[in-house]
């Protein structure tokens, strides 16, 4: 017989062999007084991934995949299904859905940790999936005077942030995330601390922003001092920091440079507490600036840190101190942006130019 149930009543099963009924439509009422009702399967997938310490990004995404798998097979609990259920929804999303290779192996990824770390399942090797393909595409990037224009269009914190990942290399998330302790106004480093992979790096400060973000800092030293106040005055950290430094959510260096507006709630901890500016308000800057600017490339917030490594390589500087500015695990990664100086064959004179 084949399980099928409301979603959100899903509840892990385990091994033991008892009635699939009575398994995923436990009564609580009538069980009170025998056991505790087992949690439902994606809050036991949540308990999972935040055991683990991974990204609040992360857990939506695999929570969103598993959901999705679930409802392709029509509501069937998981550990009823194995290896040909997951090839048949996988090939679904390359050739139904046309999915990018890299959507597809985020969904496999969420799949395989559902069935190992939840229920304790391996699925072995998943034989001949059909990929999604990879397309061949060169970043876009901004040259110095469309980066010039598109900036010159931000105002306040948007033009900050906007130069920061212009002239540092940051990724969105690494920008909105830094700490007031991650800027050294004397050396001029930054340090990009838990970035993509887990991995910390330095890069440089451009000079250009010291006395902007110096002001930025005395705004945000007020704020912090009126939230404390309040009785907040809490910043989010990670869980080894947090455990580390019990206090130090509340300590001057380890407050966002770029806060939101309003106090918000945790929706990990539910706790309220001022969080950094949500990412969607500098995505939506920079979009009205690029059209402001008149320029027509399929540009984001991201194009400011490719633009960031192809203009640092037509100023000569050696492309392994560009991998480590970075934080580039492999060189190959950053090698893409030789080709795109190479785009279109400008080193190489038209043939109409010598009519």
């Amino acid at each position: 017989m084949t399980n099928k149930c409301d979603f959100d009543n899903f509840v892990t099963i385990t091994n033991t062999p008892v009635a699939p009924e009575r398994d995923l439509f436990m009564d609580n009422s009538v069980n009170k007084s025998m056991t505790t009702p087992k949690p439902k399967l994606l809050d036991q997938v949540r308990a999972a991934i935040r055991v683990r310490h991974y990204s609040l990004r992360t857990e939506e995404a695999y929570i969103y995949w598993i959901r999705k798998y679930i409802f392709y097979h029509q509501k069937r609990h998981p550990v009823e299904m194995g290896k040909a259920e997951v090839q048949l929804f996988l090939n679904h999303l390359a050739i139904k859905e046309k999915v990018a290779t890299s959507t597809q192996n985020q969904a496999l990824c969420a799949i395989v940790f559902l069935y190992k770390h939840v229920l304790q399942k391996e699925l072995g090797d998943l034989g001949e999936l059909v990929w999604a393909k990879r397309p061949k595409r060169l970043p876009v990037v901004f040259t110095r005077e469309e980066a010039s224009a598109v900036l010159n269009q931000l105002t306040d914190n948007n033009w900050i942030m906007g130069n920061l990942l212009n002239g540092a290399g940051l990724r969105l998330p690494e920008c909105l995330e830094l700490w007031v302790k991650d800027l050294d106004f004397s050396y001029k480093p930054i340090t990009i601390r838990d970035a993509k992979g887990d991995k910390n790096r330095v890069t440089m400060l451009p000079e250009k922003l010291i006395e902007p973000l110096k002001k930025q800092l005395e705004k945000v030293k007020r704020l912090h001092v009126q939230d404390l106040k309040n009785g907040f005055g809490m910043v989010y950290l990670p869980d080894a920091l947090e455990r580390k430094y019990r206090n130090a959510n509340k300590e001057w260096g380890w407050q966002y440079i770029f806060p939101a507006t309003q106090i918000s709630v945790d929706p990990r901890s539910g706790i309220r507490r001022r969080h950094h500016i949500y990412e969607t308000v500098l995505q939506k800057a920079v979009k009205v600036a690029i059209r402001k600017a008149g320029i027509t490339k399929h540009a984001s917030c991201h194009t400011f840190r490719h633009s960031f490594a192809t203009h640092l390589l037509e100023s000569g500087y050696d492309i392994r101190t560009i991998q480590e500015l970075l934080g580039h695990k492999d060189v190959a990664t950053t090698m893409i942006y030789t080709h795109v100086m190479n785009k279109g064959g400008m080193g190489v004179k038209s043939p109409v130019d010598a009519l």
